[in-house]
């Protein structure tokens, strides 16, 4: 599959676009733009006027993901927030600690958020990646750079997750609430760009957007490198399933750092009938 296949979904000028998630319950795109405390929806019927909703985030916005009931949780410079259906914020977890700032999130099967940090100045171990039950309570499970993209296999029994500057996707066996044994599952070369936010698709394949890499990968379930898509933009950061059958692979991109950005860098791409996704799970707070 060439660039010539890829469609520009919705155009805009993110600083730095990030987490495109499937929002079954509303037919809708939710995506954010970190560095503008922006989340926004998108609907691929309505593509323009009341397809396209903003909602301004009280601080720098990492993530943002379906709950249960309606709403959205959110990752935060300062920790966890929720709105519930009418639009009404509140703090599910506050812990702020200086110069560090939310990245990627994922829910799981189980219904929990796995969110990740970093820290503004990159360095190295500044930041986590955290499990956060439904109820609030706080599980660090591992120190990293920068936390990035996260997903589980079908069948829920391995969870994928990205340090990116580690150049590495790694997995982890899943027991119940916990992970263990995490260990490499696939390596970008120098040259090839970061590696940033992931998605799974139904077939157990790993897509990864490639930062400074113009491109996406999909890995086989056995970390194989089947597929390299190139991209028209120099940072796409995060990719996604969704639209109907979940068959069209949305990916975010970002401007920030770009000297004389072009479109369409800021926007989110489409690649229509990529594949077949997995649904997304929602938050259970």
């Amino acid at each position: 599959m060439s660039a010539t296949a890829i469609e520009v979904a919705i155009r805009a000028e993110a600083e730095l676009g990030e987490g495109p998630t499937w929002d079954a319950a509303t037919g809708r795109l939710l995506w954010v733009d970190i560095l503008a405390s922006r989340v926004h929806t998108y609907d691929p019927a309505a593509p323009e006027g009341p397809g396209r909703t903003e909602l301004v985030a009280p601080q720098h916005v990492g993530a943002a993901k379906p709950r249960a009931g309606g709403g959205l949780v959110v990752n935060l410079r300062d920790g966890i927030g929720l709105y519930d259906a009418a639009g009404a914020f509140r703090w599910l977890v506050q812990d702020p600690v200086p110069g560090r700032r939310a990245n990627d999130a994922a829910v799981a099967p189980d219904g929990a958020l796995w969110a990740g940090t970093m820290r503004y100045d990159g360095a190295e171990g500044g930041g986590s990646l955290s499990r956060v039950a439904p109820d609030g309570t706080v599980t660090r499970v591992a120190t990293v750079t920068c936390g990035n993209g996260t997903g589980w296999s079908p069948d829920g029994r391995l969870m994928y997750h990205i340090d990116t500057p580690t150049r590495r996707i790694d997995v982890y066996d899943v027991d119940g609430e916990h992970v263990r044994n995490r260990r490499p599952f696939a390596t970008v070369e120098p040259g090839a760009g970061l590696p940033d936010g992931l998605t799974v698709d139904a077939d157990g394949c790993v897509w990864v957007a490639l930062w400074q890499g113009s491109a996406l990968r999909r890995y086989t379930p056995g970390g194989a490198l089947d597929r390299v898509i190139g991209l028209p933009v120099f940072q796409p950061t995060a990719c996604a399933f969704g639209g109907p059958g979940l068959r069209d692979l949305y990916v975010t991109t970002a401007r920030t750092g770009l000297r004389d950005p072009q479109p369409p860098a800021g926007s989110v791409l489409v690649l229509p009938d990529a594949g077949a996704g997995l649904p997304t799970p929602a938050f259970a707070g």
